[in-house]
């Protein structure tokens, strides 16, 4: 328990000190802006143990632990991973970005909260949920693509002459692949621990999936914006979270409610789903009005992050 533990860690930070070096380079190559990256690369790369999570608990029967893991991994993101990044190094970003991207985690957390109301995540949701991923996901690269010059002459290779920049383009994918596989199989074997700590305190379904998977799940997000704040890449910390939060309810609850269709406990509706939905909103709008998101709204954030999960423990 205490090596898996401990490898988890390990593992992490090493992939996502791969993973950021990986994507930066990628963004500075392909001319796409950190944002993307982050949302389309680090996002999804780093949502990885939540999808295989949620899936295998709604499969054992557990949708208790599937919901939880999904809500609580995006109160997560938003109070401790934002938190401790902008704790380290300050986030600016651009307002309309933030405007477009971050009302899409507002859209996607009312989104999941009508899907509950409704009867809960049924395979028609599910399903619908992806395909409004997959439009997300060509939208953003096919924006940005559009925009790039250095994009434009990466693809047509007009001398058909192998070059330098390709090797270094190689090499900065290379570097995300293994970043994004260190990661995944961190944040399993931190699970896996988690997950036989919380059997031995004897707590409920829910609570396990809003604080043991939604934490040891989340710490992929952690590492990798810890990393990309030390190293000055406040666009794709932030790009990593909010493109997290819409792929935990879109493509991990479509996904999961695909294979196996589940409703959405009383609790959860009545509580956690509110909260996600006011934390994305309060995010997205000091994030505007502040023009980013400083060292101090890190630190209230870290301490409501802790006052939630004693609130959930008492």
């Amino acid at each position: 328990m205490y090596l898996s533990l401990i490898g988890g860690f390990v593992l992490l930070l090493l992939g996502g000190e791969f993973l950021v070096r990986g994507a930066a380079g990628l963004a500075e190559r392909l001319g796409i802006s950190p944002l993307v990256i982050g949302i389309v690369v680090v996002g999804f790369g780093t949502s990885a143990p939540e999808l295989v999570t949620s899936v295998q608990a709604a499969l054992n029967g557990a949708p208790g632990l599937a919901i939880g893991n999904i809500v609580g991994s995006n109160i997560a993101n938003i109070l401790l991973i934002l938190g401790a990044g902008a704790l380290i190094y300050p986030m600016a970003c651009a307002r309309h970005s933030l405007l477009r991207d971050g009302g899409l985690v507002v859209g996607t957390a009312f989104l999941l909260a009508a899907a509950g109301l409704a009867g809960g995540l049924t395979r028609a949701a599910g399903i619908a949920f992806i395909a409004g991923l997959v439009f997300y996901m060509w939208f953003l690269i096919s924006r940005e693509r559009s925009k790039s010059a250095v994009a434009a002459a990466l693809v047509s290779d007009t001398d058909g002459q192998p070059s330098g920049d390709w090797a270094a383009n190689w090499l900065c994918a290379a570097f995300t692949t293994i970043g994004t596989i260190g990661i995944v199989y961190g944040g399993k074997l931190l699970v896996e621990g988690g997950i036989e700590l919380a059997r031995i305190w004897q707590v409920s379904e829910e609570i396990i999936g809003l604080t043991i998977l939604a934490i040891g799940t989340s710490l992929p997000e952690l590492a990798t914006t810890v990393v990309a704040a030390l190293r000055r890449h406040p666009e794709i910390a932030l790009g990593n979270v909010l493109g997290s939060n819409v792929y935990n309810v879109l493509g991990i609850g479509g996904a999961t409610a695909t294979i196996s269709p589940f409703a959405i406990s009383p609790q959860i509706m009545g509580a956690d789903i509110p909260l996600m939905i006011a934390l994305s909103i309060g995010m997205v709008l000091i994030g505007i009005f502040r023009n980013g998101l400083s060292r101090l709204t890190g630190a209230v954030f870290l301490g409501g992050y802790g006052t939630y999960i004693l609130t959930l423990l008492a």
